[in-house]
């Protein structure tokens, strides 16, 4: 399977989650040289972003985590309430995640995790700091949520669904997007801590399936292809004295089939982890965390740039890969970007939806719909999308791609009825810029397929000019308006780069790029038009999109 989830993906494998009550499956990994549990040669920043269990387990005197890391070459820093900018600090549970790694204020909050260099929680009272900052920007990101987050409602084998609730479902959907961040950086290494247990969790299943879902299913499911992302079972070191999570006997030992999927080390009745707990915590992921990062620098070193992964384009559908002017790799594609005809794109997120939730708007997308333009299928896009509230339809690529040896864009539209606003977004650049252009439909097309072809001078250009040799994607939007609904069905077809002469289908279509819309009939006219003005929804929806909604925590 790709790299990329979706539940609207067609053909989607089912998720298949370690049951509650697990046998004893060891994840026995032999020494090699690629692979040791030594500290770092060199003092390392690592940033750990958590509340006040892990605020207890760094402390000198309770879990001692600082001081281990210390001594195994860890410059430590940390976040808690509070930290960083808009408070970002304060909310840490799982659906808090997107606004850090994935949402419109991504750059700014992550720029600051990587120059923080404080102790931030406790002014460096809790945990002592006897290294000295090596200077540089955090390498190692290190987070976790707190204890009610592993109270997990829904269904141990529920697959991803987007969503904002605490359910099994919303949580794996959720950390399925964080990886579309963490696959852009991997000169930095992500650690997931699990959260830890709670002593009467309603469904105590839930997480056990979950947390062990993410040690042993969550990149191998996704393809992911680099080794900057680990997750260490902090909730299943915590259930019982003879689960472990562990770095033994020249092995990696992964055990969970003692206990009751509940915290044993509770502190008087309270959920927070005691100290005994949280030692035996410290003890587990010390060496464990010297593994991920020797095999992050093995994979990935510093400054090194997104090679491409595995199960790559044939050469069929590349010319190979070339290096940008910023230095990133980048893919040469032919002419097509897709004609909905073969299946999904290697190298994609391939056609999903996003939307504003618990609104009334929804939105799919099909990639086999009826009628197409040529071929056998077209991209179908049913949407009802509610006064003031946005949707959108997502080609994403987790790699650059070369469109410089077009001109600009050409597809097909055929629409229900004429006046849907209808947006087209471009994302391109290794910066992650977006560009943006607005059409709305018309009786044309509605009586039948229009041509659209798009130079990408034409782009309204938010921050930059387009960066057509480094393509990240298309998004075509849907808005709602101020005062009404809008809903519809939209068929798209044959999207491919133009110029001199671009082959669509079985017709040329070597038209001079002009941004104008080609009729492919009398009777069809002029099809797509451009709006007038910009429409504020799309506006909010270009700064403010994000793959879920926040929740307050």
């Amino acid at each position: 399977m790709m790299f990329w989830k979706s539940v609207t993906r067609v053909g989607m494998v089912v998720l298949v989650v370690v049951s509650a009550i697990s046998l004893w499956v060891p994840v026995a990994q032999a020494q090699t040289n690629q692979e040791s549990s030594q500290p770092p040669q060199e003092v390392v920043k690592l940033i750990f972003i958590h509340h006040s269990t892990g605020e207890n387990w760094l402390m000198d005197d309770y879990g001692g985590l600082g001081l281990a890391l210390q001594a195994n070459n860890y410059f430590v820093s940390d976040t808690n309430y509070g930290w960083g900018p808009d408070g970002i600090g304060d909310r840490t549970d799982i659906p808090d995640w997107p606004e850090w790694f994935v949402g419109p204020n991504r750059d700014e909050y992550m720029d600051a995790v990587y120059k923080e260099s404080d102790a931030n929680a406790g002014g460096w009272v809790y945990y002592t700091r006897s290294l000295s900052d090596p200077g540089g920007e955090n390498q190692i990101v290190m987070f976790k949520s707190c204890f009610p987050n592993s109270d997990l409602d829904g269904n141990p084998n529920d697959p991803p669904q987007p969503g904002s609730d605490l359910i099994v479902a919303n949580a794996k959907y959720i950390y399925n997007q964080l990886l579309t961040y963490f696959i852009t950086r991997p000169d930095k290494l992500f650690v997931v801590i699990t959260a830890p247990p709670v002593q009467r969790p309603a469904d105590p299943e839930n997480a056990r399936a979950f947390n062990t879902w993410l040690v042993n299913d969550w990149l191998e499911e996704n393809d992911y292809p680099y080794s900057n992302v680990a997750v260490w079972d902090f909730y299943n070191v915590l259930t019982h004295p003879n689960n472990h999570h562990r770095y033994i006997n020249g092995a990696v030992e992964y055990v969970t089939r003692h206990g009751n999927d509940r915290l044993h080390y509770d502190s008087w009745g309270d959920d927070h982890p005691n100290e005994a707990g949280s030692q035996k915590a410290t003890e587990e992921l010390v060496p464990m965390l010297n593994i991920f990062y020797h095999r992050w620098q093995a994979g990935n070193p510093p400054g090194s740039p997104p090679s491409q992964p595995s199960g790559g384009i044939s050469e069929s559908e590349s010319e190979g890969q070339v290096e940008s002017a910023t230095g990133e790799t980048v893919l040469q594609i032919d002419s097509t970007i897709d004609d909905f005809e073969n299946g999904p794109i290697p190298e994609s997120d391939y056609w999903v939806t996003y939307y504003e939730e618990n609104v009334g708007t929804s939105i799919t997308c099909n990639p086999d719909g009826s009628p197409p333009y040529s071929g056998s299928g077209a991209l179908q896009v049913d949407f009802s999308v509610q006064a003031e509230s946005w949707a959108s339809c997502e080609l994403l690529y987790y790699m650059t791609h070369d469109w410089s040896g077009g001109e600009g864009l050409v597809f097909y539209v055929r629409a229900t009825h004429s006046g849907m606003p209808l947006g087209l977004m471009m994302y391109h650049g290794v910066e992650k810029h977006s560009s943006i252009i607005h059409l709305e439909t018309n009786q044309e097309s509605v009586d039948g397929w229009i041509r659209y072809v798009i130079p990408w001078s034409e782009f309204a250009n938010q921050d930059s000019a387009v960066e057509p040799r480094e393509a990240l994607g298309l998004v075509f939007l849907f808005d709602g308006g101020e005062n009404q609904a809008n809903s519809g069905t939209v068929w798209i077809d044959d999207i491919a780069l133009v110029g001199d002469f671009t082959e669509i289908g079985s017709e040329p279509t070597g038209a001079e790029p002009s941004g104008a819309v080609e009729s492919e009939s009398e009777e069809r006219g002029q099809g797509i038009r451009f709006c007038g003005s910009v429409p504020g929804v799309f506006v909010v929806l270009y700064l403010c999109m994000i793959w879920v909604r926040k929740r307050d925590g």
